[in-house]
């Protein structure tokens, strides 16, 4: 779309065209809204995208987030979205060293497989009776909190009665993670994997007294009611490319290339001004609805803006000619990395390196975790690559705040990139750089990208994936109903700093759009 044709007045403009921004433009225009999303780049998905990184090589790999657990079914059946998601067999495995021998944990597949892996790491029954029953609890907890979500924000008293196991609620909710873990596992590696969904994105320690690691880790279990991590069919861009056609389909307007810079609004009606390669344009509307964080809002409305929640992790893309061998022979790598592949992962270890980080040092032995997109879906990968056994690779370290890389971001990547993929090699029969595709010009197919990276290519603040810190999913002092409510009675906060915002959802979309429908927000 041209500058010159936005224009006019609407029921709502939508500032960002990503995943969440998409879901409030088809929910809102589904309704007979009129409808303007202008997005600042030249294409729609923001974070949620899939692109070709490797000059020459027609790989399509989801950049920046990788997995769908909290889109709710209901979001894309009531859009009519053509995507589909496919399980992973095996959820995690987790190579370790023990008395001198490679050995690991791998969960998933048959049941009694994995009950026999860990007797085979542990020892005993023991941790995977603990582990059932823990897994049993948090289950319970998903399917009583999962619906809530697109729900009105409930009380902290209306979720605890939801939730309906005080048992849950306190070990959740109350004290730190790092005590459950402590009491219900006794082997560190064990503890290791249990604490990694407290930390994914969130630098905490797993005893920190603000929960931060309690709220990470309720979201990482609760998806779809299961707790499930899928892998998007096509890749993530395939999802926000669904939901672009939803809206559209509905009738709703999407300009690229249309940076909107200033909202003024008195609470009824609002202006906003946007900026394209032809100068500034101005349009009406009744409602805007925001899906950038809570830092860009308050620079649009003229508001202080709030401290930025710094990002702490290192996200890398790879393309392999062919999936490394492991020390460790009894696993197959298809399996070993079509689910979760910890590295550096035990409990102690991560202590470490969150102690070393918290110090302005980088971890010495930095933890990450890694999947292969393409076991699973194929499809990313051109027919050629497929049948040549290529696979991708991505990664995500943890315990990297953006701090450590200000000094001097490009060597502080480089530094911190060849000590993790150290610690990856030190569980391979073969360095993970011969395994490494090419791109045309002959360089290998990786690309690392730190919290400053993603706060210069997605104005992510402080590089934080989820906007700011995580909120918990009740109502607290200044929500509004739907937790997406701002001090400007029209203006609407769709993106993943909203109340129960965060990973791919459309949760905020959806809430902000079912605000507008009940008449909230003026």
């Amino acid at each position: 779309m041209s500058a010159h044709e936005a224009h006019g007045t609407y029921d709502a403009v939508i500032v960002g065209g990503g995943h969440n921004g998409l879901v409030a433009a088809a929910y809102l225009a589904r309704a007979g809204r009129s409808v303007l999303v202008l997005e600042r780049l030249d294409h729609t998905g923001g974070a949620a995208v899939s692109t070709r990184p490797f000059a020459g090589v027609d790989a399509r790999l989801s950049r920046y987030s990788y997995l769908v657990s909290l889109l709710p079914r209901k979001i894309v059946q009531d859009l009519g979205l053509d995507f589909r998601l496919r399980t992973r067999t095996i959820s995690s495995y987790t190579p370790v060293e023990r008395d001198g021998a490679p050995t690991g944990l791998l969960v998933g597949g048959r049941e009694e497989r994995t009950r026999e892996a860990f007797a085979r790491l542990t020892g005993s029954e023991r941790e995977w009776e603990a582990w059932q029953r823990f897994y049993g609890m948090t289950g319970r907890l998903a399917r009583r909190v999962f619906p809530t979500l697109t729900e009105p924000l409930p009380t902290r008293e209306e979720l605890r009665r939801r939730v309906d196991d005080e048992e849950a609620w306190r070990t959740l909710f109350e004290e730190p993670i790092g005590v459950a873990v402590e009491d219900r596992f006794a082997d560190d590696l064990v503890r290791g994997v249990v604490l990694t969904d407290a930390l994914i994105g969130t630098f905490a320690d797993a005893h920190d007294p603000s929960l931060a690691q309690n709220r990470c880790f309720l979201y990482h279990v609760i998806g779809g009611g299961t707790g499930d991590w899928d892998v998007p069919v096509g890749g993530m861009g395939a999802l926000t490319d669904a939901l672009a056609a939803a809206a559209r389909r509905a009738g709703a307007v999407i300009a690229t290339g249309h940076e909107a810079v200033r909202v003024a609004s008195d609470g009824r009606s609002a202006e906003v001004t946007y900026r394209t390669r032809d100068g500034e344009g101005t349009v009406g509307a009744r409602h805007v609805l925001v899906g950038a964080s809570p830092q860009a809002l308050a620079t649009l409305t003229g508001d202080t803006p709030p401290e930025p929640a710094e990002g702490a992790q290192l996200k890398v893309n790879m393309l392999l000619k062919r999936l490394p061998r492991l020390r460790d022979t009894s696993v197959d790598p298809r399996e070993a990395f079509a689910g979760t592949f910890h590295i550096a992962e035990g409990y102690e270890q991560l202590a470490a390196a969150h102690a070393r980080a918290a110090a302005g040092e980088l971890p010495a032995v930095p933890p990450s975790e890694i999947y292969c997109h393409s076991l699973t879906d194929p499809t990313i990968l051109a027919p050629d690559l497929v049948e040549r056994g290529y696979q991708t690779l991505t990664l995500f370290g943890l315990h990297t705040p953006a701090r450590l890389f200000a000094r001097d971001n490009d060597a502080v990547r480089d530094e911190l990139l060849k000590s993790t993929l150290a610690q990856l090699d030190a569980h391979l029969a073969e360095p993970l750089a011969d395994c490494l595709a090419t791109d045309a010009e002959g360089r290998p197919c990786i690309e690392a990208k730190t919290p400053l990276d993603l706060e210069r290519d997605l104005r992510l603040p402080g590089g934080n994936i989820f906007h700011r810190a995580l909120s918990w999913p009740y109502a607290q002092e200044g929500t509004g109903r739907w937790g997406v409510e701002t001090r400007h009675a029209n203006v609407l906060l769709c993106g993943a700093g909203a109340v129960r915002g965060g990973g791919v959802s459309g949760v905020p979309g959806h809430n902000a759009a079912m605000a507008v429908l009940e008449g909230q927000g003026g």
